[in-house]
């Protein structure tokens, strides 16, 4: 990826969350469209809603990939939103649509997000998440995750 391409960063994490991770995923919403980044997400709750309507309310780009066949039931903050009609399967669609993830938290299918993009040589930057893969960077605040995750891209790794 030449400097001046169009990052796609994917959000990761909870579904059903408190306001202490939404107010984080927000603000990682937020930095993404600070950056001219492409904020991709789930397309649901928690995480996914929150990243997008920072990104949506800062002026940002977004798309939602979703696990049913209906575009409705996606969260308003999603500009795209593709169903998948494939369930959990969608993870892997959405990892392969991202160059870079951000994790903030999550069960079982933030981790099969995160070894799935492990697995595809993707890097994938932690804010709040699981501590189960040494490959994965961790930033302190969100704006570092963001900045992390565009560094990753553009440097290769």
């Amino acid at each position: 990826m030449g400097s001046k391409e169009t990052v796609y960063i994917g959000v990761i994490g909870a579904g059903k969350c408190a306001k202490k991770l939404k107010d984080q995923a927000y603000a990682v919403g937020v930095a993404i469209a600070e950056e001219k980044a492409v904020l991709v997400c789930g397309g649901l709750k928690g995480v996914m809603e929150a990243a997008a309507k920072g990104a949506s309310e800062a002026g940002g780009r977004t798309v939602g990939i979703i696990p049913g066949n209906e575009r409705a039931k996606a969260n308003p903050y999603c500009d795209i939103v593709i169903p998948t009609g494939v369930g959990e399967a969608r993870n892997v669609i959405l990892v392969q649509s991202a160059d870079v993830l951000i994790s903030l938290h999550g069960k079982f299918g933030t981790i099969s997000e995160m070894a799935f993009a492990l697995k595809m040589k993707k890097p994938v930057v932690s804010l709040v998440t699981w501590d189960v893969f040494p490959e994965v960077c961790h930033a302190s605040n969100p704006e570092e995750a963001v900045k992390k995750a565009i560094e990753l891209v553009r440097d290769g790794k």
